[in-house]
């Protein structure tokens, strides 16, 4: 939109235009500060430290930061599993495997010793008992024929009893871990961002608002590093001007990145020149003149659709 908007300003004013790209934000800046280009072209954020070494134009967008994710957000495996190991889940789970080991020991000793028709090799005689412990740990079921009476029949209610509530523990404890870290993981706005890794042009105001509230922040050249990094988990998050953001979404359907939150650290989008540049106040005037004729509205609606 800010090429599109300026070639509309150069033909109202008569400029001739050869464009000059540079890599991030902060070379353009300085290189507009420096005289090394006349104007600076692109969605740049009006500010008073940028505004202490250039010049900058009437506002010509009401812009922001917004925050890109990737769709399918969510907790991982190890996630869940960093959950139940910091909820001392994992140790009772040890403790619960030791007992099933001890309990598939005894039971083979006790049917060699009982049993006439238990399996006399020890690896037939412990994968049976494994298996008649691991059915009533998961199922709360007894697979053993009844034996001793009303004693046995009361050793099974027993084991019955042990293993609904082993089953029980495991499900819930797994599920609130699950749920705790699907929650804790998922970010729908600035309040999520604490804690993750969160992506950031290099001198974009979104990397020092994000550095002045504390994030953890990982800058890049642009948008196409920045989206790399989010697809390969190396952030968790892209902070950056919502219009960006938008636009890229919006231009690449299907790519599995969603704009997520309202917009927050609201700012305006201006031109910039160098300090005392006479061309300041001459793209100022036709600036107006393209938000009354609607020149800009057309271009917005262009751009970012009918939502705003």
């Amino acid at each position: 939109m800010a090429i599109e908007l300026w070639q509309a300003l150069a033909i109202r004013a008569g400029l001739a235009t050869r464009f000059v790209e540079y890599p991030t934000l902060r070379e353009l800046v300085d290189a507009t500060a420096n005289g090394q280009i006349d104007v600076a072209v692109t969605n740049l954020t009006i500010n008073q430290e940028r505004a202490q070494s250039i010049d900058f134009t009437q506002p010509w967008y009401d812009a922001g930061l917004r925050i890109m994710v990737a769709d399918g957000q969510g907790a991982g495996f190890w996630d869940v599993v960093a959950g139940l190991q910091e909820s001392g889940h994992l140790r009772a789970y040890l403790w619960l495997g030791l007992v099933i080991v001890a309990a598939t020991i005894a039971l083979t000793l006790f049917d060699r010793r009982f049993d006439k028709e238990f399996p006399r090799d020890w690896p037939s005689g412990l994968a049976e008992s494994f298996h008649h412990v691991m059915s009533i740990a998961t199922s709360g079921k007894t697979a053993r024929k009844k034996m001793f009476g009303a004693f046995g029949r009361f050793l099974s209610a027993v084991w019955l009893v042990c293993g609904v509530a082993v089953l029980a523990y495991v499900t819930s404890s797994v599920t609130s871990v699950m749920t705790a870290a699907a929650i804790t993981s998922r970010i729908d706005g600035l309040s999520d961002l604490p804690g993750k890794t969160i992506g950031v042009f290099s001198g974009s105001v979104a990397e020092t608002y994000s550095a002045s509230i504390g994030l953890d922040t990982r800058s890049y050249r642009g948008i196409e590093d920045a989206v790399a990094a989010l697809r390969a988990g190396n952030v968790q998050a892209v902070v950056a001007d919502a219009p960006v953001l938008e636009y890229y979404s919006h231009t690449r359907g299907g790519t599995g990145l969603t704009v997520v939150g309202p917009i927050f650290n609201p700012d305006k989008y201006g031109f910039a020149t160098p300090l005392d540049s006479p061309l300041s106040r001459e793209i100022t005037l036709d600036l107006l003149g393209a938000h009354e004729d609607g020149t800009v509205e057309r271009l917005r609606t262009k751009y970012f659709g009918n939502e705003r």
